[in-house]
Protein backbone atom coordinates (compact mmCIF):
# COMPACT_ATOMS: atom_id res chain seq x y z
CA UNK A 1 0.00 0.00 0.00
CA UNK A 2 2.74 2.44 0.93
CA UNK A 3 4.64 1.51 -2.20
CA UNK A 4 1.59 2.32 -4.31
CA UNK A 5 1.27 5.72 -2.63
CA UNK A 6 4.96 6.48 -2.99
CA UNK A 7 5.62 5.02 -6.44
CA UNK A 8 2.21 4.76 -8.12
CA UNK A 9 3.01 7.53 -10.56
CA UNK A 10 6.27 5.89 -11.65
CA UNK A 11 6.78 3.44 -14.52
CA UNK A 12 6.20 0.62 -12.04
CA UNK A 13 2.79 2.02 -10.99
CA UNK A 14 0.69 -0.61 -12.76
CA UNK A 15 2.72 -3.51 -11.37
CA UNK A 16 2.56 -2.05 -7.88
CA UNK A 17 -1.19 -1.46 -8.17
CA UNK A 18 -1.72 -5.01 -9.40
CA UNK A 19 0.29 -6.34 -6.46
CA UNK A 20 -1.86 -4.44 -3.96
CA UNK A 21 -5.23 -5.64 -5.31
CA UNK A 22 -5.22 -9.17 -3.83
CA UNK A 23 -4.43 -7.77 -0.38
CA UNK A 24 -7.16 -5.16 -0.56
CA UNK A 25 -9.72 -7.84 -1.43
CA UNK A 26 -9.08 -9.51 1.92
CA UNK A 27 -10.02 -6.42 3.95
CA UNK A 28 -13.39 -5.51 5.41
CA UNK A 29 -15.66 -3.60 3.02
CA UNK A 30 -15.13 -0.02 4.24
CA UNK A 31 -11.39 -0.39 4.54
CA UNK A 32 -11.13 -2.08 1.12
CA UNK A 33 -13.06 0.80 -0.47
CA UNK A 34 -10.80 3.34 1.24
CA UNK A 35 -7.52 1.65 0.28
CA UNK A 36 -8.70 0.84 -3.23
CA UNK A 37 -9.54 4.49 -3.76
CA UNK A 38 -6.17 5.58 -2.39
CA UNK A 39 -4.31 3.21 -4.69
CA UNK A 40 -6.23 4.26 -7.80
CA UNK A 41 -5.72 7.93 -6.99
CA UNK A 42 -2.00 7.41 -6.51
CA UNK A 43 -1.50 5.85 -9.96
CA UNK A 44 -0.68 7.92 -13.00
CA UNK A 45 -3.06 7.79 -15.97
CA UNK A 46 -0.97 5.21 -17.86
CA UNK A 47 -0.76 2.96 -14.78
CA UNK A 48 -4.53 3.27 -14.23
CA UNK A 49 -5.20 2.26 -17.84
CA UNK A 50 -2.75 -0.64 -17.60
CA UNK A 51 -4.43 -1.82 -14.42
CA UNK A 52 -7.81 -1.64 -16.15
CA UNK A 53 -6.44 -3.87 -18.92
CA UNK A 54 -5.22 -6.35 -16.31
CA UNK A 55 -8.66 -6.30 -14.68
CA UNK A 56 -10.64 -6.51 -17.96
CA UNK A 57 -12.70 -9.66 -17.97
CA UNK A 58 -11.81 -10.27 -14.34
CA UNK A 59 -14.62 -11.74 -12.30
CA UNK A 60 -14.63 -10.08 -8.92
CA UNK A 61 -14.29 -12.44 -6.00
CA UNK A 62 -15.19 -10.26 -3.05
CA UNK A 63 -18.75 -9.60 -1.98
CA UNK A 64 -17.72 -5.95 -1.72
CA UNK A 65 -16.88 -5.63 -5.42
CA UNK A 66 -19.81 -7.78 -6.54
CA UNK A 67 -22.18 -5.57 -4.55
CA UNK A 68 -20.97 -2.36 -6.19
CA UNK A 69 -20.89 -3.84 -9.68
CA UNK A 70 -24.51 -4.94 -9.21
CA UNK A 71 -25.49 -1.51 -7.89
CA UNK A 72 -23.85 0.14 -10.89
CA UNK A 73 -25.71 -2.11 -13.29
CA UNK A 74 -28.99 -1.46 -11.51
CA UNK A 75 -28.45 2.31 -11.65
CA UNK A 76 -27.67 2.05 -15.36
CA UNK A 77 -30.83 0.03 -16.01
CA UNK A 78 -32.86 2.55 -14.03
CA UNK A 79 -31.42 5.51 -15.98
CA UNK A 80 -32.11 3.85 -19.33
CA UNK A 81 -35.67 2.97 -18.35
CA UNK A 82 -36.36 6.52 -17.15
CA UNK A 83 -35.03 7.88 -20.43
CA UNK A 84 -37.19 5.46 -22.43
CA UNK A 85 -40.31 6.27 -20.41
CA UNK A 86 -39.78 10.02 -20.79
CA UNK A 87 -39.22 9.66 -24.53
CA UNK A 88 -42.38 7.59 -24.89
CA UNK A 89 -44.76 9.27 -22.43
CA UNK A 90 -43.28 12.73 -21.80
CA UNK A 91 -42.54 14.14 -18.36
CA UNK A 92 -43.25 11.58 -15.66
CA UNK A 93 -45.22 12.19 -12.46
CA UNK A 94 -43.05 12.46 -9.33
CA UNK A 95 -44.72 9.33 -7.92
CA UNK A 96 -43.67 7.30 -10.97
CA UNK A 97 -40.07 8.55 -10.75
CA UNK A 98 -39.97 7.75 -7.02
CA UNK A 99 -41.31 4.27 -7.72
CA UNK A 100 -38.63 3.68 -10.36
CA UNK A 101 -35.89 4.96 -8.09
CA UNK A 102 -36.91 2.55 -5.34
CA UNK A 103 -37.46 -0.46 -7.57
CA UNK A 104 -35.49 -3.69 -7.41
CA UNK A 105 -33.83 -5.22 -10.47
CA UNK A 106 -36.65 -7.68 -11.19
CA UNK A 107 -39.22 -4.86 -11.43
CA UNK A 108 -36.92 -2.78 -13.63
CA UNK A 109 -36.45 -5.71 -16.01
CA UNK A 110 -40.21 -6.33 -16.19
CA UNK A 111 -40.94 -2.66 -16.87
CA UNK A 112 -38.19 -2.51 -19.51
CA UNK A 113 -39.97 -5.32 -21.38
CA UNK A 114 -43.38 -3.69 -21.02
CA UNK A 115 -42.25 -0.29 -22.27
CA UNK A 116 -41.74 -1.80 -25.72
CA UNK A 117 -45.44 -2.37 -26.31
CA UNK A 118 -47.27 -0.24 -23.73
CA UNK A 119 -49.55 2.54 -24.87
CA UNK A 120 -49.67 4.24 -21.46
CA UNK A 121 -47.39 4.67 -18.48
CA UNK A 122 -49.87 2.70 -16.37
CA UNK A 123 -49.47 -0.30 -18.70
CA UNK A 124 -45.77 -0.28 -17.87
CA UNK A 125 -45.85 0.27 -14.12
CA UNK A 126 -49.14 -1.23 -12.95
CA UNK A 127 -49.85 -4.86 -12.32
CA UNK A 128 -52.22 -6.37 -14.91
CA UNK A 129 -55.75 -6.93 -13.65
Amino acid sequence: MLSALAHGSSEQGAAIGAAVLPTIRELEEDRARFYGDLVLNSLNEAARRALEVIMKGYEYQSDFAKKYVALGRQEGERAILLRQLRARFGELPDAAVARLEGAETAALELWAERVLSAKTLAEVLDEPS
